[in-house]
């Protein structure tokens, strides 16, 4: 059972966004297109344990819910449900044509739905999350620094106003694209980050959704290869990525980044990640998602940590700040002062925005706080931010590393 539930799993990371992208596109209808994969989802649990795993889990789920759907349609007595139920059996096969909007992607299409200028930007990016990655309210509360119930109530509001305002499940023309493009960018941006950086569970790194993220990445900049923020976020990833392999030591601990070993980092996405970049900076466009690649860049260029250059990413930081104004950015530009300019220059800037209290909540920022206290050798004050941190910590990795730094301050 245990396997199972495993193969389950690993289905629901691989193809939950798949299933109910087809679905919407299939229903028009939000809420029965979630709930009919969930009930897929649930039947592959019982079934796959007695029939075994099939050769192709995405298409057995999306069959599985689709007639879910249609059960669930037939036995409603609505003018609109005998409509949805039409529409559903006469979708071919094959998918179908998209006309000049260029989308053949489901998910990649669904993104663009979910980012009708009609919604805020911030419920565009939220309901995307939910829908295609599958991320838990909690999940997407966290990155957004809210509380779990706000979250779930913007969520339902942005449903609510897709249905009242009749936003149609299309694809826009192409030369419309552009004015859903923000939306996009940030999907994907938090969607990686997700995979790069869990906000919580055992396991820091989700490798899928984070491929899933680079994925669509390079069908956007295919579909707009003029859009340079479009290959800057593509830049990012891939330069981040290509971490990934040194994050973790063999027994699956957090590695900080100035401990790792460059070794184990992909010199193929370092390579094209600045490709890219150099490619996007050439128009003269820079945007907040160009910054963050050159700072990624940076790193990426380092052969060691001391070859890092802490000056240039202080700099780009207060730029990236100029352009979105962020008490995140701000705590990461402290970061980049302090290897810079020494630690108590950073710690001046991480206790500004300890009083000013815009990270209530965020791990990271007591956690920076310690480090720096760390290396100033101020012992006690970095014991208590380190408690601090790990009240706040959400994964046990990140967990686990602050304990490790807990217990070398009051040894």
């Amino acid at each position: 059972m245990a396997d199972v539930e495993a193969e389950v799993a690993d289905a629901f990371r691989k193809e939950w966004g798949r299933v109910v992208a087809t679905l919407i596109r299939m229903t028009g209808d939000w809420d029965l297109a979630e709930e009919c994969a969930q009930e897929a989802f649930a039947t592959a649990l019982t079934r796959w344990g007695t029939d075994g795993v099939p050769d192709r889990p995405g298409a057995w789920l999306t069959t599985t819910a689709r007639n879910r759907a249609l059960d669930r349609l037939r036995r409603s007595k609505t003018e609109a449900a005998k409509l949805q139920e039409v529409a559903v059996l006469s979708v071919p096969d094959e998918p179908p044509d998209y006309g000049d909007s260029g989308v053949s992607d489901d998910r990649l299409r669904l993104m663009f739905t979910c980012c009708h200028p009609a919604l805020s930007l911030e419920a565009r990016v939220a309901l995307t999350l939910r829908t295609l990655a599958g991320l838990t309210t909690a999940e997407i509360a966290k990155a957004f620094l809210v509380p779990e119930a706000t979250m779930a109530k913007r969520l339902t509001r942005a449903k609510h106003k897709i249905r009242d305002a009749a936003i149609p499940y299309r694809v826009p023309p192409a030369h419309l694209l552009p004015e859903r493009t923000g939306g996009v960018l940030a999907v994907l941006y938090l969607l990686f980050n997700e995979g790069y950086a869990a906000t919580a569970g055992d396991d820091l790194l989700r490798p899928d959704l984070s491929h899933e993220a680079i994925r669509l990445a390079r069908l956007l900049t295919r579909l707009m290869p003029d859009e340079p923020e479009a290959a800057g976020l593509l830049a990012l990833m891939l330069l981040q990525d290509a971490r990934s392999a040194a994050r973790l030591d063999a027994d699956g601990e957090l590695v900080s980044l100035e401990d790792q070993d460059r070794s184990r980092w992909d010199p193929a996405e370092i390579a094209e990640g600045i490709s890219l970049l150099e490619a996007a900076l050439r128009r003269q466009q820079a945007g907040p998602y160009q910054l963050q690649a050159a700072i990624a860049a940076c790193h990426g260029e380092a052969e060691d940590a001391a070859d890092t250059d802490w000056q240039q990413i202080a700099l780009l930081y207060g730029e990236l700040h100029r352009i979105v104004p962020s008490a995140v950015v701000e705590l990461n530009r402290a970061v980049a002062v302090a290897m810079a300019e020494g630690p108590a220059a950073g710690l001046a800037l991480v206790d500004d925005l300890s009083a000013r209290g815009d990270l209530a909540g965020y791990y990271l920022l007591p956690a920076t706080r310690a480090d720096l206290l760390r290396r100033l050798d101020h012992r006690g004050e970095a014991a208590s931010s380190y408690r601090a941190a790990l009240d706040l910590a959400a994964t046990e990795p990140e967990r686990r590393y602050l304990s490790r730094r807990l217990a070398e301050v009051t040894s």
